[in-house]
Order: structure tokens, then C-alpha cells, then sequence
């Protein structure tokens, strides 16, 4: 899920120097959102006790 996230944020950077504002806007949100998701399940994780896969 983080390298899903790292992935995104390259692609929003990448899209940005080349001058794409929509797509970057784009790839930057989904990056914040898995970002937010990997830290509630690793929260969680780190909660319950238990190594999840993600």
C-alpha cells in the first residue's frame, strides 16, 4: 500500500514539471488517500498485535 502511494506521488511530480496540472492533482489525491488508509491499518496493526500483509 506505501509503495502504491510513493508511486502516485512520483507520477503527481512528474505530471507537475511537465506542466499537467489536472492529472497531477489527480495523482496527488489518490497518493494522500492510500497514504491515510496504510497509516490507519498499520495503526491498527500495531493495536491488535497482529503483522498484516498489505
Amino acid at each position: 500500500m506505501l509503495g502504491w502511494s510513493i508511486t502516485f506521488l512520483v507520477v503527481a511530480l512528474i505530471a507537475g514539471v511537465l506542466g499537467f496540472g489536472g492529472i497531477a492533482s489527480t495523482a496527488a489525491g489518490i497518493a494522500r488517500i492510500l497514504f491515510f488508509v496504510f497509516l490507519v491499518l498499520f495503526a491498527v496493526s500495531l493495536l491488535t498485535g497482529r503483522g498484516v500483509t498489505l
